[in-house]
């Protein structure tokens, strides 16, 4: 019989499946998918993906410069995913002020603690441990939006009645990010160091429990949606 070693994307998955599944399982997100959400639910989750994906591109910058040449290749491929990535925080405002929110009050908001210190820990994965883990970031957000994105959209258009145009973000990353699971698989299967294999898992795991904590705390940051009213 003959045995397959496990790709190392597999391994990936198969050793994060518990803390994705934490992050699946909150109740905020089942809600979501249930159609049991407030207008005030989605305009929180929005105001804190703004608060996050702006630095989506400096973040990938940062990571890009601190590659070492044997990753090259690497370096390539996130040039290609500042291109797909640039002005995305945008739409996020424009989803917004759909949803009836003033987008200069957003834009100039602090983020939520949680928020903050899951970007902070991006930054730190890339300028003190490894560059190379900050693709552990990469499979938490866009795995999550490929899961939920489109099936969430749908169900709080549905539940809310707000505008097609208040889901630009959610619906473009459900769609955009099945593509860029694809790409990224191969991207995993190709790293053959151990120690930039075991960054990626590491920092997995960790952004799996940071990213889930600013849905566990959503309901908590409802300031802000009252000053950008």
């Amino acid at each position: 019989m003959t045995v397959h070693a496990l790709s190392f994307h597999d391994r990936l998955l198969a050793e994060t499946q518990r803390e994705r599944q934490a992050l699946l399982s909150i109740p905020i997100i089942q809600d979501a998918l249930a159609g049991k959400i407030a207008h005030d639910d989605y305009m929180a989750f929005l105001v804190q993906a703004f608060h996050h994906v702006r630095h989506t591109v400096p973040l990938l910058m940062a990571c890009g410069a601190r590659l070492p040449a044997r990753l090259e290749w690497l370096r390539t491929a996130v040039a290609e995913y500042i291109e797909e990535e640039i002005g995305h925080h945008e739409w996020i405002l424009d989803d917004l002020v759909a949803c009836g929110a003033d987008r200069e009050q957003v834009a100039d908001s602090l983020p939520a603690e949680a928020t903050e210190l899951m970007v902070a820990y991006a930054y730190d994965t890339i300028t003190r441990v490894n560059p190379v883990g900050f693709f552990g970031m990469v499979l938490v957000l866009e795995g999550t939006s490929v899961a939920l994105a489109t099936r969430a959209a749908e169900t709080i258009e549905t539940t809310l009645g707000l505008p097609r145009n208040a889901f630009s973000y959610l619906r473009s990353h459900g769609d955009l990010d099945i593509q860029h699971v694809d790409f990224y698989e191969r991207l995993m299967n190709r790293l053959d160091d151990e120690d930039d294999r075991r960054a990626v898992i590491h920092a997995a795991k960790r952004f799996y429990k940071l990213y889930g904590d600013v849905f566990r705390t959503l309901r908590e940051h409802r300031d802000v949606l009252e000053q950008a009213a």
